[in-house]
């Protein structure tokens, strides 16, 4: 039994040694194609190829979410997949981001991508060919996008989006002031001069210094005189003229468009 002993220990001992030299082996092989993958991934969101990027990004965090590599392969990849026309993803991997991150000093970034993501879906086909007004389409994505855009400036004053987010900031807070309008002029059309009056106070509130606010307070001076209430309508006209200037008080137009709803 004991001469059985030693060559047991030998054969488990010689074993232990060349897993240990394997595993080291696929460990530095491992750090290797990090660096690799990372290069590749590069190369190809260099020259604008965008499927060959995403996936050099997405095999590297896949393989080897550890790495040095992994959160910038993750910060190019958000931009890949916007570039690639697909926000969705690139959505989803900002969130993502940020969760894991929240101190990363690419942050700035991260908001700005996000933003631009939920931002880009805002013009289509139909409004390029067709001049569809957008401000007759539901506003989807766009509170989310004017929020990434307000945490990025409010968080990053100083970061190099900012004065981008500000201006698109500007654009969105235009454009769901319109559709806020559009909804007004809708229920005004039918005679819900209470709703009317509801999403033209909603707009005034939520979206100050809108151009399209003078519509708002045309559209609540209107809807009190619907309802009779002529002293509301004479004090909400003086705010409208100090503010306007002389505004024609016309009644809403319906589009062509509209007269089958």
């Amino acid at each position: 039994m004991h001469r059985l002993v030693l060559p047991l220990m030998l054969m488990l001992t010689a074993t232990l040694v060349v897993s240990g030299c394997s595993n080291k082996k696929n460990n530095r092989d491992m750090r290797s194609d990090a660096p690799k993958l990372m290069q590749k991934g590069n190369k190809s969101l260099k020259a604008g190829n965008w499927s060959p990027a995403i996936r050099a990004y997405e095999t590297l965090e896949a393989r080897y979410p550890f790495s040095n590599e992994t959160k910038q392969a993750q910060l190019n990849l958000i931009y890949a997949y916007y570039s690639n026309a697909q926000p969705e993803a690139a959505i989803e991997a900002t969130e993502q981001f940020e969760r894991e991150n929240p101190t990363h000093p690419r942050m700035d970034y991260a908001l700005y991508m996000r933003g631009l993501a939920q931002f880009s879906g805002e013009k289509g086909l139909s409004h390029k060919w067709f001049r569809v007004d957008i401000s007759k389409r539901p506003p989807v994505g766009l509170l989310a996008s004017f929020s990434a855009f307000r945490q990025l400036v409010r968080r990053f004053p100083e970061s190099e989006y900012a004065a981008d987010a500000r201006q698109r900031m500007i654009f969105l807070r235009n454009r769901l002031a319109e559709h806020q309008n559009h909804i007004a002029f809708y229920y005004y059309n039918r005679g819900a001069y209470i709703a009317a009056l509801n999403r033209s106070n909603l707009a005034l509130i939520k979206y100050d210094g809108a151009p399209d606010l003078e519509e708002s307070m045309v559209l609540i001076v209107n809807s009190y005189r619907k309802l009779g209430m002529q002293d509301l309508a004479t004090d909400a006209e003086k705010v409208l003229r100090a503010n306007y200037g002389d505004v024609q008080l016309s009644e809403p137009k319906i589009h062509w468009y509209e007269f089958w709803k």
